[in-house]
């Protein structure tokens, strides 16, 4: 039996870089990776617009926001810092593991009509793939959760 992969996805608020990603990661890597994502400081919930643009591409997500403390001690293969607030708060994780900083432009800080926002968190769901698979892909295992 092969053990998965765990990711573990970081951002101040968790309602919407880091559950774009855990979402994608776990639609389109889940036969390798398991992502979960938490935020320094969450909001109450995860923002509509990141679950439209989700179902635009089939991924139904019904992820909520968490604290990291949630994972505290929990073993990681990588964990990635999606904003800069996030890389700076949580500079190691006590769990072990290869910390990454990959950051995207905060969608949920777009102000503008419905099209503008929407624009912003295709730009961040359309970049995940393109900058985290190849991470994701070229992983080689130094430890098994």
């Amino acid at each position: 039996m092969t053990t998965k992969n765990r990711i573990l996805i970081l951002c101040t608020g968790n309602s919407a870089r880091s559950q774009l990603a855990e979402a994608i990661i776990n639609a389109q890597r889940g036969d390798q990776w398991e992502a979960v994502s938490a935020g320094t400081k969450p909001t109450s919930q995860v923002h509509p617009a990141a679950l439209q643009v989700l179902a635009e591409i089939g991924i139904q997500h019904g992820g909520t926001p968490k604290h990291m403390d949630t994972f505290k001690g929990q073993p990681f293969n990588l964990i990635i810092t999606v904003c800069d607030s996030a890389a700076q708060e949580c500079p190691f994780w006590p769990g072990g593991g290869i910390k990454l900083h990959i950051p995207f432009d905060d969608p949920a800080a777009v102000e503008g009509d419905e099209e503008t926002i929407l624009k912003a968190f295709r730009a961040v769901r359309d970049g995940i793939p393109q900058r985290m698979f190849p991470v994701l892909d070229g992983y080689m295992p130094s430890f098994a959760p």
